[in-house]
């Protein structure tokens, strides 16, 4: 073993770590500070916590692709999510008529400019979710990792609206969140990932710390709805929905064998074969 070369690998694990730990405790605190301080630092607290995932995720995917091939990525996915959040909340297609407040800053054409951050910090999650249940059939993962992300919109979208970072017109009927609002993430999704894999080729991922985070996510939205929002039902939706693919992913798997695999897939630069 060369001891030099697995210097930088143990300190790319430790900020991993740091990240994520810094993540976790940000979101358990959020009752905490939403209970004790002022609105706008509650606001920031859920910016931060957004910055820690996406950094995070960012890492993990570093590691794996390379410098220029995540940013190009996180480049696509935001400009492009970007795009459909402008646009939808214009129009109303493809999510539905809705609009964002002012809690959120800065914005960019009325959409905060946090939020293309958290489509990237849950994309690639999703995507290693569809790597092992899709495997190389680009049609199934597109369509699987799209499933996977909306599934977090369970959750999400509810809890959202709960704290006042976007408002619906008409409210619809997923407690208050429009049934179009799926379709338009599903759509969305679709179209990111696939504009991804014709741009930068098959997405292989490390498939252990993403779906950690996807866990993790799941986990966290749970409970912090269940015992600490007082939204049951999406709650127990999103634990049933989101919890799906959090089983499909942990399904018959070793972690040995994925890191393994995050090897193989480094040696390949980062490309399904």
């Amino acid at each position: 073993m060369n001891i030099v070369s697995t210097i930088p690998k143990i300190k790319e694990n430790k900020l991993i770590s740091g990240l994520i730990i810094a993540w976790v405790l940000t979101m358990i605190s959020l009752p905490i500070v939403r209970a004790v301080a002022s609105e706008s630092f509650f606001y920031g607290a859920i910016t931060f916590g957004v910055l820690m995932q996406a950094t995070a995720v960012f890492v993990i995917v570093q590691n794996a692709w390379g410098w220029s091939r995540t940013l190009q990525a996180l480049l696509i996915v935001a400009v492009l999510t970007w795009l459909a959040e402008a646009i939808g909340s214009a129009t109303g297609l493809p999510f539905g008529q809705y609009s964002y407040t002012e809690n959120l800053q800065p914005q960019l054409a009325h959409v905060p400019l946090i939020i293309p951050l958290a489509w990237f910090m849950m994309l690639p999650p999703a995507w290693a979710i569809a790597q092992k249940v899709a495997g190389s059939n680009r049609l199934a993962f597109i369509l699987v990792s799209a499933l996977a992300l909306t599934a977090w919109d369970l959750f999400l979208d509810p809890q959202m609206v709960a704290w006042n970072l976007w408002v619906w017109e008409q409210p619809g009927g997923y407690f208050g969140i429009p049934w179009l609002n799926y379709g338009g993430w599903l759509l969305t999704a679709v179209v990111v990932t696939a504009v991804i894999i014709a741009l930068l080729g098959p997405p292989r991922l490390p498939l252990y710390p993403l779906l950690l985070i996807y866990t993790i996510t799941w986990a966290l939205e749970t409970i912090g709805l269940i015992f600490f929002w007082q939204l049951i039902g999406p709650g127990l939706i999103g634990f049933v929905g989101m919890g799906l693919f959090v089983y499909l992913g942990w399904r018959g798997s070793r972690v040995a064998e994925w890191r393994s695999g995050e090897v193989a897939g480094r040696r390949s630069g980062g490309v399904a074969k």
